[in-house]
């Protein structure tokens, strides 16, 4: 399995509230954080969320995870599984992109 782990400066100064995640390490360790964001591939057939740990001060580096999840037939969430391949690698980089740009268009 390919980690990638993105570091970028993020601004907190947004009108919204975040919402939050609870993940259990592979050591069982429940971590808290927040959702950037969430986004549906068609072409993988699966969801995707990037979250990053809750409570970094303003203007920090945030160090961004990303996640896939299918969600279950009563409308629930799936279970947070690794990102396995570089095409899908590639597809939320471009996403991320996207969003980021998009995020210092409406400041």
């Amino acid at each position: 399995m390919t980690e990638h782990n993105h570091n970028h400066d993020h601004d907190h100064n947004h009108d919204h509230d975040h919402d939050h995640i609870t993940i259990v390490d592979e050591n069982g360790n429940e971590e808290l954080y927040e959702i950037l964001f969430t986004f549906e591939s068609d072409d993988f057939g699966k969801s995707y969320v990037l979250v990053y740990p809750a409570g970094v001060p303003e203007g920090e580096e945030i160090e961004l995870q990303a996640y896939s999840y299918v969600e279950q037939e009563d409308g629930t969430e799936g279970d947070l599984e690794p990102i396995e391949t570089e095409e899908e690698w590639d597809m939320i980089e471009e996403v991320l992109n996207t969003f980021m740009e998009d995020e210092e268009l409406n400041d």
